[in-house]
């Protein structure tokens, strides 16, 4: 009998220890928080100019991607057709603002210009994750409008100093008619999440997407295509109704209604 209380007494012992332990263990688990994750630093740039209403689209999509921060280095004025031309020595820069009134830096020369100054003479610090350029007022597809492209070519100067960078256009559109800017801006967030885990892993490279400005319908699905080499109906009117199979270059796909997208595009111009 007084042996079999003390295995009792023993036994209630051990349970209790093993309780208490238990419990201590779940309170330190419970009180512990993993390290904040620092925010996506996105820089946005463009070829149209600081005040132009694509690129403020896009700055107030990606604003609302959870933990981002958005920077927005652009020219002053507009500088399409520049490509990837650089002006020499320090450049000026101006505090500006978007047209909805978001903070901007303006850079006082050409769109690739804006990543010298943010990268180069560190006026960006520390350095963006990656740059979106744009969104431009009109399509940028097919080899001889892609190297004239400024939209382009501030990808590529960033893309060149080891950042991964979307150039994204809307197409052209008659006035009163307005680009479209939210397709093109949903689908460079929509890029942006597919990308975002492996912005850091993978060789950097520029992506080029454009978005066709419908007469009637809406846009077909993404298509990853190649760069068309002539252009010679980069300008032709686009038909977003009549089915037409999957296409191979931008400019078919472009004219067809496809949202166009050229992967690893070359980060300088061919001769």
């Amino acid at each position: 009998m007084p042996r079999r209380l003390i295995s009792l007494a023993a036994l209630t012992a051990l349970f209790l220890a093993a309780a208490c332990g238990s419990a201590g263990v779940a309170s330190s688990a419970t009180t512990s928080t993993p390290a904040a994750t620092a925010p996506l630093r996105i820089l946005v740039t463009n070829d149209d100019g600081v005040g132009a209403p694509g690129i403020d689209v896009l700055v107030q999509a990606l604003r609302k991607v959870a933990n981002t921060k958005v920077i927005v280095v652009a020219p002053l004025k507009n500088q399409s057709g520049s490509g990837g031309k650089t002006t020499k020595g320090k450049l000026k820069v101006t505090n500006a603002k978007t047209a909805s009134g978001y903070a901007a830096k303006a850079v006082a020369g050409y769109p690739a210009d804006t990543i010298v100054w943010a990268i180069d003479q560190k006026g960006v610090t520390p350095r963006p994750d990656v740059v979106f350029s744009g969104i431009n007022f009109g399509q940028n597809i097919s080899q001889p409008f892609i190297d004239i492209s400024g939209t382009v070519g501030a990808a590529r100067a960033a893309t060149t100093r080891g950042i991964p960078s979307l150039a994204v256009s809307a197409g052209f559109v008659k006035a009163p008619g307005v680009p479209a800017y939210a397709t093109a801006a949903k689908q460079a967030v929509k890029w942006l999440a597919t990308h975002r885990a492996t912005l850091h892993s993978a060789k950097p490279s520029v992506t080029n997407l454009n978005v066709p400005t419908c007469p009637s319908g809406t846009p077909h699905a993404v298509a990853i295509v190649k760069v068309d080499p002539s252009g010679s109906h980069a300008g032709d009117p686009v038909d977003c109704v009549t089915a037409f199979p999957k296409p191979t270059t931008d400019v078919t796909g472009f004219l067809h209604g496809y949202m166009v997208q050229t992967n690893n595009l070359a980060l300088k111009p061919k001769s």
